[in-house]
Formats: structure tokens, C-alpha cells, sequence
């Protein structure tokens, strides 16, 4: 898989995803809500990367075979689908038992019924389906947004840092430029749990750049960009429509636990991203990435 190490087509890239997201950024920011627009304009700002890498593939005359997408990454794929419901469960589990919120929430389960026009007698029947119906088709939708920035940061972004830097810092540049990216919404409108700006950007910033971790060893490894989109669609979906949503809360501490702006899943993330970390040189065999 190897890429063509252009310093001045990672500039570009990085350019004009910051042009073409100030638009979807503006529009948020000035609504104060990133669901604004009917859930628009987080599509919009979600497909950026991607604009921008196709773009620059385009005026930099690269190949675009090398963004990914012509295979679908095997049993990498269903790694990509599995990871994310792996470290999710285990930090809403440890959030259950240590008492920072209680599952599942009967308020959630009454609003999510009516929402769906579901009459089911039983609470665990309610938890069961409803994970099924999450699991089996908003995950197509999920996995459809998110492709739009893995194009960007891991079928572009990512293996060009690699090939430049080694596996270590490729990743975590890629997490911190993916973190900025997020920054403008996190702050200035409310793409948040309800903590505090620095305590949300904290721990959104440990988890993104561990998930970047995580994602960069599954790009590089599959040669495909498509595990990362279902990586990043799965982690969407089970985090924000499934946990989160269906976690009573205990008090003011639950929301500095759940979701992507409490502590429970940054932390099980970053345990992952270390088990990754370690077996980095097993992305090695792409002929210009290092394992540093």
C-alpha cells in the first residue's frame, strides 16, 4: 500500500477540509445546536474529509486506489464492527456497577416505544429488540456517515502521516487533527454531555486519539478503508442510540461518566488503543509504513 509521501498534498487536504467545514460549522454554531437542520448539517460536516481527499487527490494527480476503498477489508470488517461494542459494553458496565448511572432507563424506554410505535410488555424484551433493530440497521446509516471522514482521515490522512512519521506518531497526529476538527462544535455549541468545556474536550480528546489508534492499525493492516468506517459507525451507533440514551442517571455524576465526554469510555479506549499500540508491527507489511 504505498503512498506517495506529499507533504504539500497533506497541506491541502488539511485546508480545505477547514474550508469546506467552516460552512457546517457556521451553520451549527450560529443555531447552537448540532442537531440543527434536521441532522443535515452534522452529514454535511461528516462527508468534509472526504470532499477534501478527493479534491486533492484530484489536483495533486494521485492514485485513488490509494484512499481504500476498492476492498472490503475481510474479517477486518467485522473487527471494525465488534472493537467498538467491545469497549463500549465493558465501560458502561464498570459505570453500572460503580453506581454512576443505572441501566436501563425506564423514562428512555417509554420516549424510545413511542418514538417507534412499539408496545412490548417487559423491559428485557424491550433491551433485546431494540438492540437487534440498532445493531442490524441503523448501523448501514451510521456506517454511511462515517464514511465520509474516514475517506478523509484514514483512507488519506493517516497512512501518508505513517508512511512519513512511523505507526506511533502517524496515529496520534491523525487523532489530534481529528480532535481540532471537533473543537469548534465542542466549544461553541453543543456537542457535549453537560460538563464543563474542559472536562468534555479532556476526555474527548484521550478517546478520539485513542480510537485513532485503533483505527490507523485497521486501515494499515486490511489495506481498506472500510473497517474504519464501520469501526467509527459502530462506535457512533452503540455509544449515542444504545448506552447512552438507555443510562438513568445518578445525580450530576452520571454525565461525567457516560457518553464521549465522561471518563468511563476514554479510559477503556485508551486500554484498548495500548493493546493495538503493542502489536503495531503487524501493520509492517505495507511496504512504506514503519513501526515506530
Amino acid at each position: 500500500m504505498a503512498q506517495r509521501t506529499d507533504g504539500a498534498a497533506i497541506v491541502l487536504f488539511l485546508v480545505l477540509t477547514v474550508l469546506f467545514s467552516a460552512v457546517f460549522w457556521t451553520l451549527m454554531i450560529g443555531a447552537g445546536h448540532v442537531g440543527a437542520g434536521g441532522g443535515r448539517y452534522v452529514e454535511g460536516l461528516m462527508w468534509c474529509p472526504a470532499a477534501a481527499a478527493f479534491l486533492t487527490i484530484l489536483v495533486r494527480r494521485l492514485d485513488v486506489n490509494s484512499l481504500g476503498l476498492s476492498t472490503i477489508g475481510g474479517t477486518y470488517a467485522l473487527a471494525g464492527y465488534v472493537t467498538p461494542l467491545v469497549y463500549a459494553t465493558i465501560a458502561y458496565a464498570l459505570i453500572w456497577i460503580l453506581g454512576f448511572g443505572y441501566f436501563p432507563n425506564p423514562d428512555a424506554i417509554a420516549k424510545i416505544s413511542t418514538r417507534l410505535g412499539w408496545y412490548i410488555n417487559g423491559t428485557a424484551s424491550f433491551v433485546v429488540l431494540y438492540f437487534v433493530l440498532m445493531a442490524t440497521t441503523a448501523i448501514v446509516s451510521g456506517t454511511a456517515h462515517a464514511l465520509g471522514e474516514e475517506i478523509g482521515w484514514r483512507g488519506f490522512l493517516a497512512p501518508r502521516l505513517v508512511s512519513r512519521t512511523g505507526f506511533t506518531w502517524g496515529a496520534i497526529i491523525t487523532g489530534i487533527i481529528w480532535t481540532a476538527w471537533h473543537m469548534p462544535i465542542l466549544l461553541f455549541a453543543d456537542y457535549n454531555s453537560g460538563t464543563p468545556w474542559w472536562f468534555a474536550l479532556s476526555c474527548f480528546s484521550v478517546m478520539v486519539v485513542s480510537l485513532s489508534v485503533m483505527l490507523t492499525w485497521l486501515r494499515l493492516r486490511s489495506n481498506s478503508v472500510w473497517p474504519c468506517a464501520i469501526f467509527h459507525g459502530s462506535h457512533n451507533l452503540f455509544i449515542q442510540t444504545f448506552f447512552t440514551p438507555l443510562t438513568g442517571p445518578h445525580g450530576t455524576v452520571t454525565s461525567y461518566a457516560v457518553d464521549e465526554f465522561g471518563v468511563a469510555v476514554p479510559l477503556v479506549a485508551l486500554v484498548a488503543a495500548i493493546v493495538f499500540w503493542i502489536y503495531r508491527d503487524r501493520t509492517a507489511d505495507s511496504p512504506a509504513l514503519g513501526t515506530a
